[in-house]
């Protein structure tokens, strides 16, 4: 069984440019006010009171991530949401998990550059 990987934002501002596929699992409301990393997929999982469309989200995702062997990485405000789909992901049998440690928070925090959504 793979484990979620935590990843600090230097290490992801290194991936950026690397063909990662990186997913942004917000709404768009906090694209808006924090920006979004670039390259970043813009795929809301949660809306505004919870919900969720599993299959819908999961066809767009296979469309990015076309194998479970290809590494990921998953972006949302604090890293709550990513923790948990990223365990849904890693128990459908993705091996490279991987999410923004301390989510779009600690990086602006760290001052990391965004681009306007």
């Amino acid at each position: 069984m793979s484990d979620l990987v935590d990843l600090q934002p230097r290490i992801v501002e290194k991936m950026i440019d690397d063909n990662i596929v990186m997913i942004d699992v917000r709404r768009a409301d906090e694209w808006q006010r924090t920006g979004v990393i670039k390259n970043a997929h813009l795929m809301t999982f949660f809306d505004e009171y919870g919900n969720h469309d599993v299959d819908n989200w999961m066809k767009e995702f296979e469309k990015l991530v076309i194998s479970k062997d290809q590494t990921f990485i998953l972006i949302c405000a604090h890293a709550n949401r990513t923790r948990t789909i990223g365990n849904f992901l890693i128990d459908q049998g993705y091996k490279n998990t991987a999410h923004l440690f301390g989510g779009m928070a600690l990086w602006k925090q760290e001052l990391r550059e965004t681009i306007k959504y």
